[in-house]
């Protein structure tokens, strides 16, 4: 009998074969009904696969979200794929993964790329696949038997995948009923007819490289959002309405902040406009960072190759990096461009071997720690060309970016303090966050006492900021850190409910070490000093685009790149309103003049859709009196009030928050 022991520490006794669905119907009829998988030593199973040994049991049910969530949205892919297959004959199947918010599938269809018209005929095939409430069944397969059936099916991506998995590997398929299958790891629910078929959406089509290789087929992608009812999906299909309404791309063309083009792939082309977001952000935080203590550095775009290699960059992140020869390119029409002899130097993806360099320059003694470089970095990152997302994910960027070096004893405090300074950032920006702990990743540098050391300071410092609390959403990532240290992670939440990971604070042990970097301790003897890496904003490219979809356009006053217009009715006011736009700026005020010959509520309309927060109003009545009809972005009417007023109010609300 298998001793199987449950959440509460009961133990059952049961014959081998027993499933867990077996144990739910015994515990009672109202478990059985609701478990719709178990965790069997902490990993996700189907409810109805046998258990072979003594383990430790959790049933889940759909109040385990997380788990249901990624069950029903496996569950929808597969049944995507059976039902492309049905309606399609000839159409090879490949990947369908879970996404963050549903799933997709990738097809090589036999005539012609999927369109979003095949969408509703799929959907309704779909519908049809989950009333029939087809049994989802696990079974095993030896590799070579696999292989031969996806090939005898005309499946050649599946077999070409199942010949590179190792010989002797377990190889697993689910079958939907009697006439489709896919190759699986699992886990999925019991039958199709568990999903909801109002909780599901096809949403979109792309093409996709078999594999991520441009040098491969190109495949068709469908996408679809899964839910767990109705109502789920109908909020998330709002959030997504919402979300396009807030899209930076599309709210950034409006207002004249930025464009990119393909002669730049993945750069930023800053606007006077978007320009001004720049440069309020980067004013706001050289005051943070100098209040708190750091110096403000700049370190070379190119640099050797070999301290790429030294630094243990070039193993990791060499394909991400832009490569360039240390010689003069050849001129003649014959012959290579560059020869075989030249030496390589490299864009810098990050910052942090310079500061290091910077770091060994003199002789440091343990009284001149904690050290607090900082730099507005530019850096590049050769990222493929699929994966650029306006300002959300770009080849050239620049970070807030800072390296602490400081003494063992001083590293909780410093993360401490860090800690404090991000929170009083994120608030001043509307933000609300949860941290998280990213623990050390299965490839990394160090020894596992260093990394048990790291990853203790960073959670004494949460501590001792009083953040590890529910409230901020505290939680351990297992598997996560960078290669070389453990890290603390920001995840904003914005105005409609989504998260963005920003913020960072890594505790570094590995790069002082193979970079030799040293200070001169208390004993006389050299120490290493620990290297905290750390950034806020993250990239003031996606930071302002976050920024742009959390305001939907609407930045506060100290952000707004024109913070008023001042607007004419008839002409006979112009001189005025050039007075009073002379007063503004006068004032500190980024003022712009609309004297057009245009209707005002041409004017009013073109302004609002520009997001300007304060539009001045004048005519002849408002000349003669000196006042201003004030018309504020997001409210109903209007306030007749003297100019005077007007630029005493909006100079201190102009203000930055840092500031009052």
């Amino acid at each position: 009998m298998l001793k199987i022991t449950l959440p509460d520490g009961s133990v059952r006794e049961v014959a081998p074969g027993t499933t867990p669905a077996d144990i739910a119907a015994a515990i009672g009829p109202g478990l059985a009904k609701a478990a719709i998988a178990a965790r069997v030593d902490g990993e996700l199973r189907d409810i109805t696969r046998p258990l072979e040994t003594d383990a430790q049991l959790a049933l889940v049910t759909g109040k385990d979200e997380a788990d249901a969530l990624e069950l029903a949205r496996h569950d929808f892919a597969h049944v995507l794929a059976e039902a492309v297959q049905a309606l399609f004959p000839g159409t090879q199947i490949t990947f369908g993964p879970s996404t963050d918010d549903g799933f997709y599938y990738d097809f090589a269809p036999k005539d012609h790329p999927f369109t979003e018209e095949d969408l509703p005929a799929i959907e309704a095939k779909m519908r049809e696949i989950i009333a029939a409430d087809k049994p989802l069944v696990r079974e095993v397969m030896d590799r070579d038997s696999l292989i031969a059936a996806w090939r005898a099916m005309g499946e050649d991506y599946k077999a070409e995948w199942a010949a590179e998995l190792p010989q002797g590997e377990e190889l697993t398929i689910y079958r939907s009923g009697d006439d489709w299958y896919d190759m699986c790891r699992g886990p999925h629910l019991a039958s199709t007819g568990k999903l909801d078929p109002a909780a599901f959406k096809l949403t979109r089509v792309s093409g996709a490289y078999w594999r991520g290789d441009q040098k491969n087929a190109m495949l068709s992608r469908i996408y679809g959002t899964g839910w767990l009812n109705k109502k789920q999906l109908a909020e998330h299909l709002t959030r997504l309405e919402e979300a396009g309404k807030r899209d930076h791309r599309k709210l950034g063309a409006e207002m004249d902040l930025f464009h990119l083009q393909q002669e730049a792939h993945g750069s930023v082309f800053w606007h006077p406009k978007g320009y001004i977001i720049w440069r309020q952000l980067e004013s706001y935080m050289r005051r943070a960072i100098d209040d708190a203590g750091y110096r403000e550095v700049k370190t070379p775009q190119v640099m050797d190759a070999r301290q790429w290699e030294v630094s243990g960059h070039w193993g990791k992140y060499r394909e991400n990096m832009f490569v360039i020869p240390d010689e003069v390119p050849n001129v003649e029409d014959e012959g290579p461009l560059v020869s075989n002899d030249a030496d390589w130097m490299a864009l810098k993806p990050m910052n942090c071997p310079a500061h290091v360099l910077i770091f060994r320059q003199g002789i440091k003694s343990y009284r001149d720690l904690p050290l607090r470089f900082y730099e507005n970095g530019c850096c590049h990152r050769n990222e493929p060309h699929g994966a650029l997302h306006g300002l959300m994910r770009v080849r050239q960027f620049t970070q807030d970016d800072a390296h602490i070096f400081c003494r063992e004893d001083q590293i909780v405090e410093e993360v401490r303090a860090f800690c404090a300074l991000a929170d009083r950032i994120y608030k001043d920006f509307g933000f609300t966050y949860s941290i998280k702990l990213a623990l050390r990743p299965e490839k990394r540098f160090g020894s596992e006492e260093m990394w048990d050391k790291a990853e203790e300071e960073l959670r004494n410092a949460v501590a001792a900021a009083g953040l590890n609390t529910p409230e901020f959403g505290w939680e351990e990532l297992p598997g996560e850190g960078a290669f070389y240290a453990p890290k603390l992670e920001w995840h904003l939440t914005d105005a409609i409910g989504r998260t963005w990971q920003v913020g960072t604070i890594q505790s570094d042990r590995v790069l002082p070490e193979r970079l030799d970097a040293s200070y001169v301790g208390e004993d006389g003897e050299r120490h290493r000093p620990v290297m905290l890496h750390r950034a806020i904003f993250g990239s003031y490219e996606r930071f302002i685009g976050i920024l742009i979809e959390h305001y939907a356009g609407k930045f506060p006053l100290w952000l707004a790149p024109v913070q008023a217009v001042v607007a004419t009715i008839v002409s006979d006011a112009d001189d005025y309103a050039n007075q009073a736009v002379d007063k503004l700026r006068a004032a500190g005020i980024r003022a712009e003049l609309d004297i057009r010959n245009e209707k005002i509520n041409y004017k009013v309309r073109e302004h609002s859709l520009a997001k300007v927060p304060n539009l001045l109003v004048v005519g002849r009545r408002e000349s003669d009196e000196g006042t201003v009809a004030l018309r504020e972005l997001g409210k109903e009417g209007q306030s007749v009030l003297s100019l005077d007023d007007v630029i005493a109010r909006l100079a201190k609300e102009a203000q930055a928050p840092d500031m009052r």
